[in-house]
Order: structure tokens, then C-alpha cells, then sequence
């Protein structure tokens, strides 16, 4: 067993690297079980056992709460800082008090600073869309900044009183509707935050040979922070990336100058000399977009509220938060927390019925970033059959043709079996 270090810039991975988990809230002990059996089998099977993970259990949440009277022990925080990649299932958010969001504290203790959410559709599961496979897109959701900041004070404390005397005195503030009852939040954006954010995206897209990043921005409206966003993304791209991008700004400086025939053709012999087209959408546009013409899209460059909500309905476009897998990471420390999607579900925790996929798939993607990608695609391709086949749990078997539900253990061991 050996810790996942970073040498030179590069991540190194030992055979038996240690993996810290969480296994979670409700149900997230069922799927933390069903994701680990599967896992250890595709890596056995993918590599001989040359390869193996050393699971580490770590605490938070309500089971943490129980045993050290900490919902978010010191040790857990230096576990994932001194391992590195670690797993989590669903955590309950402590109420009327202690922690804001143990999601949150995670990522902004790490500074995980990218929220990857790639959505794709797996044939064999119901969608409410005609064309769900035309749904493959990776999500680059801002982890950091914007509303995750937690910056705001509510009606009629004192210190939302204080604000309030800021902007009106201070700042020359007028639009205030009703200053006596309003509650105030701060939206903080930065040059920093959004470079390296789309930094990560582009880099991703290279990498994967992906055809387009799209900054997905409010900067019609919210001119300096979310029109900030876009103008510091396609700065850095230009500066950073050269010839290796094709930018709107530079189609539309082409445009002007030579017309919009001579930009189109430059936009084609970009594409044709592989370079990858970074261009933006306004949110609102994008959300629309993504129902009517989703094959435009492929890597998606957003802040942190917008992504919450793009990166949803696009689950939701190909079955539903149930397969939908989520990472947070810090490409420059190397650090990442891979995790299940949606919630505890408490009202079906321990009734083998939870369906283990999203995070069995955040596991998929902890293999690749690990450089294990032959063990998560034999996960993916037993995926596949068994959707394919009508055969999953209950939230995803109902609406298939002839499905078969199976329960989260049973599920589990399809899986293996198919591996």
C-alpha cells in the first residue's frame, strides 16, 4: 500500500494505491458497498491483480456526528490531503447550525476548484428527451467562487443593516426595492478563479481530442463578474493556448474585416486542422439550446450557479441524477474528491433499492483520472449490456421496455458478473 504522490508536475500511481472513502448518509452505505465490489473486480479483471485499491474508511457526516462528535473530522480533511484522491457518498448537511454544507467545506478546504459532471446516455434507459444520444457533454462548473462564496447576511440583522448603509451611503446604491426587508449575498468573481477554471477545461478538451469549449456566462446582465468570466476565458485561451484554439473573438475580428464568408471559412479550416473552437452562450439561450441542438456542445465552461443548473438538466435529459456522476478537483495540487450526485435518500436507506450507478460511475471517472482507464471501461460496457437488456434498479427498470428491477445487491453482482 502506497500514498498517490505528485513528482515533477505529474501524478505518480503505485500498484496499491490508498484510496480514503466516506461512505455516506441514508443510503449511502448501500452504494458505497455495491461501488466497491464492482470496482475491485474490474480491477482485478483489467489487471491480473497486479493492480489493487487499499480502501480507507474515513469519517463524516451523521456516522462521524455518532462516534466523534465532529461532523467533519480534522482527520478525514488530512487523510484527503495527504492521499489525495479519495470517494464520498451522500452527506446530510448538519441543520440549525455547525457546518453550512460539508460538500462545500470539502471542496473549499482542497480548493477543489472544478466541478466535472460529464453527462452522456446510456442506451436502454428512458429518457424524456426524443434524442438522448445525442446528449455527451463534460460540465467544468466554477467550485469556488460565485454563490459557493457564502457571502450574504439576512433581513434584519444588524449586519445586513451595515451592508445596506455601505451601498446606499458609501457606494451610491439606489436600486434597492425594499431595502428594510431585503437580504444581501455577495458575488465574487475572479480573474484568477476563471482562469484556471477554463484553463482545466481546455486542456481536457485537447486531451481528449473533444471538438469545442463553450463559456456558458449571464454577462449580458452581470457585466463584470459573469461578462468577466468571459472575457478572462477567451484572454486565456488566446494567450495560453495559440494556435491550438479557435476563438469567437476571432472569428468576429475576421468577420469585420473581411466579411462573414471569409470567417466561416476560416471557422471550417480551424476545425479541419483540429484545432478546438472556444466559443460562449448566454445562460438562459444555452439551457434552450441544449434541448433543441445538444450535439453542438461537448466541454462546457461555467460558474458555479449556472453549472448547478445546466449540469441537472442535463441529467435529467438522459434518465435522471441516478446515472449521473460528479469529481471535484484541483488539477494543480492534484487533489480530488469523486462523489455520488444527488442525495441521502432516507426514505429508502437500507432497503436494497438504491441505485448505485452514480456513484459506481464518479468511481469510473476516479479510474481514469488515476490512469486506470481499462477497468472503468469494462465497468461502462457492463453498464451498457445491462440497460440495454432492461436489467437495473427499480428508478430506471419501471420505465424500460419489458425492465427487470433488481435490487442495489443484486444489481452489484449482474454487474461483476458481466465484467
Amino acid at each position: 500500500m502506497e500514498k498517490i504522490r505528485i513528482e515533477k508536475g505529474k501524478m505518480v500511481v503505485p500498484d496499491c494505491p490508498v484510496i480514503p472513502f466516506i461512505e455516506g448518509d441514508g443510503v449511502g452505505p448501500e452504494i458505497t458497498v455495491a461501488m466497491q465490489k464492482i470496482v475491485n473486480a474490474a480491477v482485478e479483471k483489467a489487471y491480473g491483480g497486479v493492480r489493487r485499491i487499499a480502501w480507507k474508511e474515513v469519517l463524516a457526516g451523521e456516522k462521524a456526528f455518532r462516534s466523534v462528535g465532529s461532523w467533519l473530522p480534522e482527520e478525514t480533511m488530512e487523510a484527503f490531503r495527504e492521499y489525495l484522491v479519495g470517494i464520498k457518498g451522500p452527506l446530510t448537511t448538519p441543520v440549525g447550525g455547525g457546518i453550512r454544507s460539508l460538500n462545500v467545506a470539502l471542496r473549499q478546504t482542497l480548493d477543489l476548484y472544478v466541478c466535472l459532471r460529464p453527462v452522456r446516455w446510456f442506451r436502454g434507459v428512458a429518457s424524456p428527451v426524443k434524442e438522448p444520444q445525442k446528449v455527451d457533454m463534460h460540465i467544468f462548473r466554477e467550485n469556488t467562487e460565485d454563490i459557493y462564496a457564502g457571502i450574504e447576511w439576512n433581513a434584519g440583522t444588524p449586519e445586513a443593516e451595515k451592508f445596506l448603509r455601505f451601498l446606499t451611503e458609501e457606494m451610491g446604491v439606489t436600486k434597492v426595492r425594499f431595502p428594510e426587508s431585503s437580504s444581501f449575498g455577495v458575488k465574487p468573481v475572479s480573474r484568477e478563479g476563471t482562469e484556471r477554471l477554463v484553463r482545466a477545461a481546455i486542456e481536457y478538451a485537447l486531451e481528449r481530442g473533444l471538438p469545442t469549449v463553450t463559456l456558458v456566462h449571464k454577462g449580458n446582465i452581470m457585466k463584470f463578474t459573469e461578462g468577466g468570466f468571459k472575457n478572462w476565458g477567451y484572454a486565456l485561451a488566446e494567450r495560453e493556448f495559440g494556435d491550438r484554439v479557435f476563438t469567437t473573438p476571432q472569428f468576429e475580428a475576421i468577420r469585420k474585416a473581411e466579411g462573414a464568408d471569409a470567417a466561416h471559412r476560416a471557422m471550417e479550416e480551424a476545425r479541419a486542422a483540429g484545432r478546438l473552437v472556444v466559443n460562449d452562450c448566454i445562460a438562459d439561450a444555452f439551457l434552450q439550446n441544449t434541448l433543441l441542438t445538444p450535439e453542438r456542445y461537448s466541454v462546457i465552461a461555467t460558474l458555479n450557479l449556472n453549472g448547478d443548473y445546466v449540469s441537472d438538466q442535463l441529467a435529467a435529459m438522459v434518465g435522471g441524477i441516478g446515472i449521473a456522476p460528479g469529481a471535484n478537483i484541483n488539477y494543480r495540487s492534484g487533489h480530488a474528491i469523486f462523489e455520488a450526485t444527488h442525495g441521502t435518500a432516507p426514505d429508502i436507506a437500507g432497503e436494497n433499492l438504491v441505485n448505485p450507478c452514480s456513484l459506481l460511475l464518479s468511481a469510473v471517472m476516479m479510474l481514469d483520472y488515476l490512469g486506470w482507464r481499462e477497468a472503468g471501461a469494462l465497468i461502462t460496457t457492463a453498464l451498457e449490456n445491462s440497460f440495454a437488456r432492461g436489467r437495473a434498479t427499480a428508478d430506471l427498470a419501471r420505465f424500460m421496455p419489458e425492465g427487470t428491477a433488481l435490487t442495489t445487491s443484486d444489481f452489484a453482482t449482474e454487474i461483476v458478473a458481466a465484467l
